[in-house]
């Protein structure tokens, strides 16, 4: 009769992966007056590091503009480092998925608009997002570009 394990979810940490800020119009772009676009991107990755150990992260991309010139380039990447295991595998993409994000998020967050501010800009202040929504969707599209057998 096998034993059965107690799940196990812990961090173990949450660390800055990589963090770099361009400006490479600097500094003309600086004196113009008009207000730029804001244009942000999200994305989530997890990789197994060890036998029950996975690093989670989470990266944004921050980029302004005024017309078609590039004010700044923001991209940071937050990672935590998680044991997880004896969970059910279908469990497994949802904790890396929505769990581990929702833990690391609040610390990205912190980092964007902290870099940002650091380089002379007003803060940009990333939005709540809510992962498991990001997350269904995602597992939609890909049962939508999933191949269909189709029988006679």
């Amino acid at each position: 009769m096998a034993e059965q394990l107690d799940p196990v979810f812990q961090i173990q940490r949450v660390y800055l992966k990589e963090a770099s800020l361009e400006q490479p119009n600097s500094p003309a772009i600086l004196l113009e007056q008009e207000s730029p676009t804001v244009d942000i991107q999200l994305g989530v990755n997890a990789n197994p590091v060890a036998e029950g150990v996975f690093e989670v992260t989470v990266t944004a991309t921050v980029q302004t503009k005024i017309k078609d010139k590039t004010v700044f380039l923001a991209e940071v990447m937050q990672a935590g480092i998680f044991e997880i295991r004896n969970l059910p595998a279908e469990q497994m993409s949802q904790i890396m998925g929505i769990a581990c994000p929702q833990i690391v998020y609040p610390y990205l967050r912190g980092n964007v608009a902290d870099l940002i501010q650091r380089a002379g800009f007003p803060p940009v202040h990333l939005s709540e997002i809510n992962f498991q929504a990001m997350y269904e969707q995602q597992q939609q599209a890909a049962a939508d570009d999933a191949p269909r057998i189709v029988t006679q």
